[in-house]
């Protein structure tokens, strides 16, 4: 079986794991979050991305929730947002009593489509929140121009594109601010959950690490000066994140090298009912590979009798889920969103396949088109 969500991402890093918990059980300081391997950890994101600050927080999630709540964005301000998209994009404004503003996506893409949100701009209009899907970064350039012209701020879900990059540009460093999210199954996962905030501004750096520890400052315990959140780093991710990061660019390379293989081989199927990703590097991250198919649950069926594993993300664009259907636009279609919803899946594109494994289900795709 190639499953699409492998149990053994971490096999190769037990041993370096387990070392890391004794240190850090044994250390004299015994502190477990926002400590010294947390500011190392930080440093090196703020290095490697050439953002000016990195704020370390508990998940992708809780890096969105931290965005929205230190641009100050509240009841009766509205926040652009993908309506085929990860939940958290709409309910991070939400949680805060702000209303999400649904706009489509590019039905090849899944991406925002810069077409179709600019026309949703009102005087309430707070951000737009432009997220990178599976293999292809947002079109940041003309959302970042839209958004100039209309005095907005930028906040980038890059959850899913850490070391991408656009136009020699890092995902993540687009936006006013931008989010990482190392859940176990991202191009830099880890072993539980944690996130980052990626900002060039110093005192919405400084907001920012206060809110993600209940509004304290970090000189002064029980001193709250924001009301905040428990949105912090544990020391154990963080050191963990510190030893795998050397090995970072290799698996990313690997998940390119396999994304070029499979476009390749998917490309002569494209007027027989199956859309691969755009190919090529620039803007790309190669986190999920996923293929718009006509014959969804046919081909996924064929491909579990293959042994090989598949997995349909976001079946219902955000405004079709009970959640947010308060906010679904009445009278305004999302025929991009619903037609990723309609016709993604996904195929294995982890680090360590091996090049017989990539070919195997490169040739089950195939054979079920001959």
């Amino acid at each position: 079986m190639i499953p699409f969500f492998p149990p053994d991402l971490f096999d190769d890093d037990r041993e370096t794991l387990l070392e890391l918990l004794y240190e850090l059980g044994t250390d004299e300081e015994q502190k477990f979050i926002l400590g010294r391997r947390t500011a190392a950890f930080e440093e090196l994101l703020r290095e490697s991305t050439g953002a000016a600050h990195a704020v370390a927080c508990s998940s992708g999630t809780g890096g969105l929730n931290l965005a929205v709540q230190a641009l100050d964005i509240g009841p009766g301000d509205e926040v652009i947002v993908p309506a085929f998209c990860c939940q958290p994009v709409a309910s991070s404004v939400v949680n805060r009593g702000a209303t999400p503003v649904f706009a489509d996506v590019d039905p090849h893409t899944m991406v925002l489509d810069p077409a179709t949100w600019e026309e949703l701009i009102t005087d309430r209009t707070k951000a737009v929140m432009p997220a990178h899907i599976f293999s292809v970064m947002a079109d940041m350039p003309s959302i970042n121009k839209i958004a100039r012209d209309h005095d907005l701020k930028v906040i980038e879900d890059a959850a899913v594109a850490q070391g991408a990059v656009l136009d020699g540009v890092p995902a993540g460093r687009w936006g006013d601010l931008g989010i990482f999210s190392f859940f176990q199954v991202k191009s830099f996962g880890t072993v539980g959950e944690g996130g980052v905030v990626l900002t060039d501004d110093e005192e919405t750096a400084r907001t920012l690490r206060m809110l993600r520890n209940h509004g304290q400052d970090g000189v002064h315990r029980f001193v709250h000066h924001r009301i905040g959140q428990n949105n912090r780093f544990d020391e154990i991710i963080a050191a963990f994140q510190l030893a795998r990061h050397g090995g970072f660019a290799d698996r990313l390379e690997r998940r390119a090298r396999i994304a070029d293989y499979y476009s390749q081989r998917f490309e002569p199927l494209t007027g027989r009912g199956v859309l691969a990703p755009p190919a090529g590097r620039n803007g790309r991250c190669y986190y999920v590979y996923s293929l718009l198919v006509q014959r969804r649950e046919e081909l996924r069926s064929w491909l579990l009798e293959k042994n090989v594993g598949s997995h349909i993300y976001y079946p219902r664009p955000l405004p079709a889920q009970p959640a947010f259907s308060a906010f679904a636009p009445a009278g305004r279609g999302l025929p991009g969103a619903q037609y990723a919803s309609d016709h993604n899946l996904a195929i294995p594109i982890w680090p360590h396949l091996t090049d017989a494994q990539v070919e195997y289900v490169a040739d089950a795709v195939c054979d079920f088109f001959a």
